[in-house]
């Protein structure tokens, strides 16, 4: 049928999302650790299992409701598609042998800066890097920069307030 034939307002509202796209750079692994790959197991199972049944019984409600829960319709489905991909292509990174004592993928680095303030990073895949819980992407600066490192040693790092002196002070892998 022409677009000459149908009102305005028939498809507004049916913008299709573009699907998300991996932050790894190109040829690079998409490393996860055990414990990311089970929270994003679990986020998948909660957005297929709960959510969607519930926003696409919405979606049919008049007016403004359907609407708002059409376009979170669309935002639950990329967001499925892109942890679907993920997990397909995920390779779970397992800890070192002891002893832990070098920054590898997986480690959680007790730092100290030359100030004396201690701070804890995880070193985890891009997918499940979680600033809140001080989880950090393998590609992140900070985590470039404590990546093969040994305990006791000092690494420069540059945070946006200035220069520091990173002494790592602990290191342990879940």
């Amino acid at each position: 049928m022409s677009k000459a034939f149908t009102k305005e307002d028939d498809d507004a509202g049916d913008v299709l999302l573009p699907r998300l796209v991996s932050p790894l750079p190109p040829g690079a692994r998409n490393h996860l650790t055990a414990g990311g790959v089970r929270r994003l197991r679990a986020e998948l199972a909660r957005l297929g299992d709960t959510e969607r049944p519930a926003l696409r019984a919405r979606v049919n409600e008049p007016g403004l409701a359907g609407a708002d829960a059409k376009e979170a319709l669309q935002y639950l489905e990329q967001r499925v598609a892109y942890l679907q991909d993920c997990l397909q292509t995920a390779e779970v990174a397992t800890p070192p042998p002891p002893p832990h004592d070098t920054v590898h993928f997986g480690a959680t680095v007790g730092v100290r800066d030359q100030r004396g303030v201690e701070m804890t990073y995880r070193i985890v895949g891009v997918d499940e890097a979680d600033f809140d819980r001080n989880e950090v992407s393998w590609l992140s600066p900070v985590a470039r920069a404590l990546l093969n490192a040994r305990l006791g040693q000092t690494v420069p790092f540059k945070f946006p307030s200035g220069a520091a002196q990173l002494e790592i002070i602990r290191i342990a892998y879940e």
